[in-house]
């Protein structure tokens, strides 16, 4: 209960801090994850949370499907059929680039083996939706910019979990595991995919019938009942739930409009709750030890993967587009890491390959920096466009008085 006390007297304090933060650099999550640290065995002791610890997979889980089913429902279908090839870009050419990059800084400043280091590149590479959300919901910064960043940031944390599973298997005791894993995590992501279209089709087919229906003010648990069945049956199935999230939340937005008007308050608040909870369990790990077991070349890489590796490799996707050079450098930029690098990193470390414990250092600090990093910087990087309030929005949140600040 202690736990539970800790997040209410942080979710209030940043309740009424969230307008100040809404108009300066001040960051609602960085306040999580402070607070997650002041009160852990670090510092004050007030909780006991490792890396171990059955919470933070199960929090950095439920935030991530959590945030992936509200963003899948900001997602133009119609839209996305006209401009796919900005985000089929950053994900079929940016993503391979910045794990390579992730993966040759790893190797030769941290001393990681080959194997090992791409892992780390695989488990950094996909950007973090919780957090791009922060550029995503602001009204201000241009529609095509968002739709890039909304779709790579859904897309990528499902296409990089086969890359780091088969590599867990290939890092382990025999590498004929990485051969026997790949027809699972084959089936595994088509499973996701088929349960997040197939389960928002039949809900809404459901409604069609004359003697069912919701009522008006059940309307919006029927998008969130949906979302917790999937979340069950993806579990129960081994299925990939993050593809499963986003691809339902889009499905939702193409065949039920009505339901999507009616869950997005109630969505956005579910996942703000569940993305403060997850940072401050997260913030409860990042103790003086576990800076200190980095080592000077690691920190190097860490400021590289952040200031140059996702930028660079971004940038170079993004060659020959329409997009404008401010436009460009703020998409390189905004690559923050979050919690899908937090589930595929404490993966790593229960795998218990040799170097892992060294990798989930590197990981985890890495995540911290770029949570401050990217956190801190949205307010001023959305003032650097003007966007006319009235223009046509394709994909992104509505304003709020904080949007994951």
């Amino acid at each position: 209960m202690v736990l539970v006390a800790v997040f209410g007297v942080a979710l209030l304090i940043a309740v009424l801090l969230s307008g100040l933060a809404a108009r300066t650099v001040l960051s609602t999550s960085l306040l999580f994850l402070l607070g997650g640290a002041l009160v852990s065995d670090g510092f004050l002791g007030l909780i006991h949370i490792t890396a171990d610890s059955e919470i933070v997979a199960v929090t950095a889980d439920l935030a991530l499907f959590a945030v992936l089913f509200t963003d899948g429902m900001h997602v133009s279908i119609p839209k996305l059929r006209e401009n796919w090839k900005n985000p089929a870009r950053a994900l079929g050419l940016g993503m391979p680039l910045a794990m390579i990059g992730m993966a040759l800084v790893t190797h030769y400043l941290v001393g990681l083996d080959w194997t090992t280091s791409f892992l780390v590149g695989a488990v950094l590479a996909p950007t973090d939706p919780v957090f791009a959300s922060a550029i995503v919901g602001r009204k201000e910064v241009p529609a095509k910019l968002r739709q890039l960043l909304n779709v790579e940031s859904g897309i990528n944390d499902g296409l990089a979990l086969p890359v780091v599973l088969l590599l867990i298997a290939a890092a382990g005791p025999t590498s004929a595991q990485a051969e026997a894993s790949l027809g699972m995590i084959s089936l595994e992501l088509a499973l996701g995919l088929v349960f997040g279209i197939v389960l928002p089709l039949a809900v809404t087919a459901l409604i069609r019938f004359r003697l069912l229906g919701a009522e008006p003010k059940l309307q919006p648990l029927l998008p969130l009942a949906t979302g917790i069945l999937l979340y069950g049956l993806c579990h129960l199935t081994h299925a990939n739930p993050y593809l499963a999230a986003f691809s339902a939340g889009a499905v939702f937005t193409a065949v039920s409009p009505q339901a999507k008007t009616a869950f997005e308050p109630l969505g956005e608040a579910l996942a703000e709750l569940a993305k403060f909870a997850a940072l401050l369990v997260f913030g409860a790990l990042l103790t003086p030890q576990l800076f200190g077991d980095l080592s000077l070349g690691g920190y190097v890489a860490v400021v590289l993967a952040i200031v140059l590796i996702r930028p660079a490799s971004l940038l170079l996707s993004l060659i020959g587009t329409g997009f404008e050079r401010r436009q460009k450098l703020v998409a390189a930029w905004f690559g923050p890491k979050g919690f899908a690098s937090v589930v595929y990193g404490l993966l790593v470390l229960q795998a218990g390959i040799p170097q892992g414990e060294q990798a989930y250092t590197l990981i985890a600090v890495c995540i911290a920096f770029s949570i401050i990093a990217h956190s801190s910087t949205d307010v001023p990087i959305a003032r650097l466009f003007h966007v006319d309030e009235d223009q046509d929005i394709a994909v992104g949140r509505p304003v709020a008085t904080e949007q994951a600040s």
